[in-house]
């Protein structure tokens, strides 16, 4: 059943992803952005740690979660540094996703060539 919670938690974000997508005129980036931002604000009051409880592993894998990365790391860190925190801690969690999409995208640039 957990596999199952999992499963349906990212197929229903990737459906409304689409359902946005094909019935407004928002572009894959506008969507991308949108869902960081809601995935924030649903950590901002302890909804998205329910998720994760619940769903586990499909609750993670989504681009919500980086939101909710972004601001738990911030929060934890504004608990022990105060208003400093907030910026320092914001990374603190997403530093090896954002270093090796970076370091990825270097190396790929270097093997591939891009289309005209």
């Amino acid at each position: 059943m957990y596999f199952l919670n999992s499963f349906l938690f990212c197929g229903l974000i990737c459906l409304i992803a689409e359902l946005i997508l094909d019935n407004t005129k928002l572009t894959p980036g506008h969507i991308t952005s949108l869902f960081v931002v809601i995935g924030a604000a649903l950590d901002s009051f302890g909804i998205y740690d329910y998720f994760i409880s619940k769903v586990g592993g499909g609750a993670l894998l989504p681009i919500t979660s980086f939101g909710h990365s972004l601001i738990h790391g911030a929060l934890l860190a504004a608990e022990s540094h105060g208003f400093i925190g907030l910026l320092m801690g914001m990374f603190d969690l997403t530093a090896t996703g954002i270093t090796a999409a970076i370091i990825f995208t270097f190396v790929f640039t270097l093997i591939f060539k891009a289309k005209d």
